[in-house]
């Protein structure tokens, strides 16, 4: 029955392509363990698991590791996203969009000229 509860949370992770994921269910608590690509994708976890279990469930125990410390998350650029748009989505702060400008200078020329492809770095704050 816990399982069912947090099954968005372990549709998330697949979809998310959370990898070594285990999901047990034990004396009415699941222990899910697996890594994330990034810590961007381990909050998106943690969020689901607090909107389903609220903000300290006691029937959920989640080990989430992340494999790509050096950085939030990594961003491919769709036609229409700006930086601005970008650093909304990520930091919830679209002036944050210098941060991730500053941290892709080495494809970025001009924080106002990003094309669809771009594969971005969104760094930690």
């Amino acid at each position: 029955m816990v399982k069912a509860k947090y099954q968005g949370v372990l549709d998330l992770g697949e979809k998310l392509g959370v990898k070594d994921g285990d999901v047990k269910e034990e004396n009415g608590v699941l222990h899910i363990n697996g890594t994330a690509a990034n810590q961007y994708h381990k909050n998106q976890i943690w969020d689901a698991i607090k909107e389903a279990g609220g903000e300290n469930p006691g029937d959920i125990v989640a080990d989430i590791k992340v494999e790509d410390t050096a950085v939030y998350a990594r961003h491919t650029v769709a036609s229409g996203d700006t930086l601005g748009k970008i650093a909304k989505h990520y930091y919830g702060d679209a002036m944050k969009y210098t941060k991730i400008f500053e941290a892709n200078t080495d494809i970025l020329k001009n924080p106002d000229v990003i094309h669809p492809d771009q594969e971005l770095i969104i760094p930690h704050l």
